[in-house]
């Protein structure tokens, strides 16, 4: 219906974004043409399963990892889930997140009956509050083994200082793994700056004109997750399923096209947004 009217203006991108024009390119074959399973050990299986090599080399050179350290996944939910579960699956211990979260992390760790750490009137995690959690869990002989903030906020924009996150959980709780939800971060800022600093990060191809039903979930090496998906082994027995070839390629490519505009195209809406603001404020 939006492409249909041309004087509709879409303006809800942080549900979801419409496929770019190199990932409908780049994952059409995929859908038509080359359809094999990649897990196969026949020809057409084994052109499908260099299709996901290349598209996972790709996704780590924008994301600043390993490719070893890229999870292929249905999405960011999925991811999310992963993450959490996996952590306390693995470790025990307690899960933490903050009271801002996707209700993808949020409903976890609430079934988990973890932690829930305030934020201040912006959305951000209100960094004393967490400390407080941290030293709480210590303190009754428990131990956090999973802390989860999410990069950008999906409702109101705020954007986590992940590093001073971080430089928390590494004191008070080392061996915690340290998970960001950066499903909105991608089309806003250098996600090779968010993914440095945590253990697993987890994105949404929808999100930035790749399809739905696909996304990437980064592990650091070292980091151990009890998998979420069991089944014939794929991802190096990190998530399990047939996978998602034309997804797949179809990310990579929405993922490169993404970070090669995002400067331009973030100078672009704060233009915009400045001047709807002078605009609104011009009126009263």
């Amino acid at each position: 219906m939006v492409a249909a009217q041309a004087h509709v203006a879409y303006l809800d991108h942080a549900a979801t974004t419409p496929m770019r024009a190199e990932a409908i390119a780049a994952m059409q074959p995929y859908l038509v043409e080359h359809f094999a399973n990649p897990s196969g050990s026949h020809r057409a299986s084994r052109g499908a399963r260099l299709a996901i090599d290349e598209a996972r080399d790709e996704v780590a050179a924008v994301l600043g990892c390993a490719p070893g350290e890229v999870v292929f996944t249905s999405g960011g939910t999925e991811g999310d889930n992963a993450a959490i579960f996996g952590a306390v699956r693995r470790h025990g211990g307690a899960a933490v997140c903050s009271a801002a979260e996707h209700h993808a992390v949020l409903h976890c760790v609430e079934h988990l009956k973890g932690e829930v750490v305030a934020v201040d009137r912006s959305g951000v995690i209100d960094l004393v509050a967490l400390e407080e959690t941290l030293s709480r869990v210590a303190a009754r002989g428990d131990h956090t083994s999973v802390v989860s903030v999410m990069a950008v906020n999906n409702e109101v924009g705020s954007v986590t200082p992940l590093r001073d996150v971080a430089r928390i959980v590494r004191r008070l709780a080392p061996q915690a793994v340290l998970h960001t939800d950066g499903v909105q971060a991608v089309c806003w800022l250098d996600v090779r700056d968010v993914v440095l600093v945590t253990d697993v990060a987890t994105f949404s191809a929808h999100k930035f004109g790749g399809p739905k039903g696909a996304g990437v979930m980064v592990v650091k090496s070292g980091t151990s997750l009890e998998p979420l998906i069991m089944g014939g082994g794929q991802e190096r027995d990190r998530r399990s399923g047939t996978h998602n070839v034309a997804g797949i390629v179809a990310t990579a490519a929405a993922l490169r096209a993404t970070a090669e505009v995002r400067e331009a195209e973030v100078r672009r809406v704060a233009s915009l947004k400045s001047h709807l603001v002078a605009t609104v404020l011009g009126a009263l």
